[in-house]
This record gives structure tokens, C-alpha cells and sequence, in this order.
């Protein structure tokens, strides 16, 4: 399977995928999504922005996706975006409210205290599509780190983070970020055309369950997949599948039915969902044997590893008004 991924949706998603509870963070927050410059569709699953102005703290959770990301971000907070105090001020010129992280995958539940006001412009890279940007080290070597962004990109000016984080405008920061990133690449890499093509598929076939059977499709060993994986997606074909499973049962808690990714035009506000029917508790059983798990218990096992509540409670305390 040596064909490029597919191309890049029509526009951003508009789906609240791997955030927990999402209605309580875009009650708090403004949270946009737009699509980078078409040389990079094919490679970013789009960039990511978010304002907030809080009175009080507030803790945000989210199940990490597949995806490098890399986060620019201005806040009156010290600390930033939690990355190492390296990433604040070690003699890169960045000023002390402004850091510039690269987010490797992120293995656990990521929590994110917000305070204060602040801004974020980040990057979320399609699994596979960060090493032609950074080609010197394989993809795992980010897997669970939050690194200044100057590991990856050692030319990265003084001036850069200032230049994504100070418009007040949504499209001169995104063409700050394009302006950023078409500096760095991409580089043809037919590898990385191949990972994306394959995460991709895990994403979108709930068939695809096991790796020996993605491994068939790809015409490659497990252990060339393996490696394949390791190198351009960062974790392993097994933990891409079961984290997509995780993704869609915690949609599917929140609510009671099938979860449809949308998409939207290049700019898309992603909002608090409109009030809806209460939906019927998911039926977990049949849900854990579309997911491809062998029984609800496996399921209610990786549920509850990630998150730190069982399917059904989580469910519970969302319907809790």
C-alpha cells in the first residue's frame, strides 16, 4: 500500500472528538478551527485556536489523539502551555508570557488548567503527517514529552511566537502559522503519505480491529508495521485503534447515538451543542462488539483507564444537570 492518504477534508471538523465534557469547556472558552494553506492540507489536520477570559480556574481534559501538535501560546500565567521552563525564556528571545511547544502524542488523559486570559494557536498534525516538517528523528521520539519547539525546529527566531500570538485577527494568525510551517517543509516522504493513508483507515473502518489485519492491507509484516508506525505516527498500530475506539465511545456517552464526524467550511466555531432530547444510555454490550472488543468489560477496562470513570458514570454525570 504505497498510495497517498486521501485528501484533506473539505473543512475543519466541527466534532468534539476526545474532549471530556465538551459543553463545559466551550461554555468557558472561544474555540476555533481553520484549515492551513492547501501545500499543507495534506499533512495538518487543521489549526487550532483558543481565547479565554476566566474569573475563576478551570481544568480542562482531553484523550489524546494520535497527532504531533504544535502549540504557540500567550498567557498571564506562568507556566504556559506546561511546557518545561526551558520552553519559557532559555535564551531564545521569547518573552516570558509566550511559549512555543511541540506536544508529542500524549499516552494518558492530558489535563490543562486554564486561569486568567490567554490565547492559543496551535497546529494538529494528521498521525503521520509531522516527520516531513521534522525529519532528523522518528516520530516516537516526542511520543509523552512537551519539548520547546526549538528541539524540532533549531532555526525557530525570537520573534516567531510574536508574530503567531499577537493579531487579534483569526487570519493573520493563521497565515503567521503558514508563513511558519511552509518555511520548515514539507519534504516528499512516500512513508508518510503511507502512515496517514493507514491511520486514516483505522479511523473510519470500525472493521479494521486487529493489526494483523491492517498489516494484510498495507502488504506489510506486523513488524514492518510496527516500525512504519513508530517512525512516522509515534505509537503503535494497536494504541491508534484503541484510542479511536475510546474516541467514539465517549461521544457515544455523550450522546446516547452514533457519532457522524462533520466537517465545515475553512473556518469553523466549534459551540456548545444546542439543548437536545435526553438520548436513551448507550447499550455498552452491543457498543464494546461494534468497537471490536470482546466483551463490555474490555471495553468499560480501556474506558475507564483513560478517562478515570467507568462508561456509565461518566454518562450518568453528564445527563446530572
Amino acid at each position: 500500500m504505497n498510495a497517498p492518504g486521501p485528501g484533506p477534508a473539505p473543512g475543519p471538523r466541527r466534532d468534539t472528538r476526545g474532549i471530556v465534557d465538551p459543553a463545559e469547556l466551550l461554555a468557558r472558552v472561544r474555540f476555533r478551527r481553520h484549515l492551513p494553506a492547501p501545500a499543507l492540507r495534506p499533512y495538518l489536520e487543521h489549526y487550532w485556536l483558543i481565547d479565554w477570559d476566566l474569573s475563576e480556574p478551570y481544568a480542562s481534559h482531553v484523550v489524546p489523539h494520535p497527532s504531533v501538535n504544535v502549540v504557540f501560546e500567550r498567557t498571564d500565567e506562568p507556566g504556559g502551555s506546561g511546557g518545561s521552563p526551558d520552553s519559557r525564556d532559555s535564551g531564545t528571545g521569547i518573552g516570558a508570557d509566550d511559549s512555543a511547544v511541540i506536544s508529542g502524542i500524549g499516552l494518558e488523559l492530558f489535563t490543562r488548567k486554564l486561569a486568567g486570559t490567554g490565547r492559543v494557536c496551535g497546529v494538529q498534525f494528521r498521525p503521520g503527517g509531522f516527520r516531513p516538517f521534522a525529519p532528523a528523528l522518528p516520530v516516537s521520539h516526542w511520543t509523552g514529552r512537551i519539548a520547546p519547539l526549538a528541539e524540532a525546529f533549531p532555526d525557530l527566531g525570537p520573534g516567531d511566537p510574536a508574530r503567531v500570538l499577537a493579531p487579534a485577527d483569526d487570519h493573520a494568525r493563521v497565515a503567521a502559522l503558514d508563513a511558519f510551517l511552509l518555511a520548515h517543509g514539507p519534504a516528499d516522504d512516500p512513508a508518510a503519505d503511507e502512515a496517514m493513508a493507514l491511520v486514516d483507515l483505522v479511523r473510519t473502518d470500525r472493521t479494521v480491529r486487529r493489526v494483523s489485519a491492517l498489516a494484510r492491507t498495507a502488504g506489510l509484516s506486523a513488524r514492518s508495521l510496527q516500525r512504519l508506525f513508530a517512525s512516522y505516527v509515534g505509537v503503535g498500530p494497536k494504541w491508534v485503534i484503541l484510542r479511536y475506539r475510546i474516541h467514539e465511545a465517549l461521544e457515544r456517552a455523550e450522546s446516547g447515538s452514533p457519532a457522524t464526524p462533520a466537517t465545515a467550511p475553512a473556518t469553523a466555531s466549534v459551540t456548545t451543542p444546542a439543548a437536545a432530547p435526553v438520548a436513551a444510555p448507550p447499550d455498552w454490550a452491543r457498543l464494546a462488539a461494534e468497537l471490536g472488543y470482546s466483551d463490555q468489560a474490555h471495553l468499560v477496562r480501556d474506558f475507564t483507564a483513560t478517562v478515570g470513570v467507568p462508561p456509565s458514570a461518566y454518562a450518568r454525570a453528564l445527563s446530572d444537570p
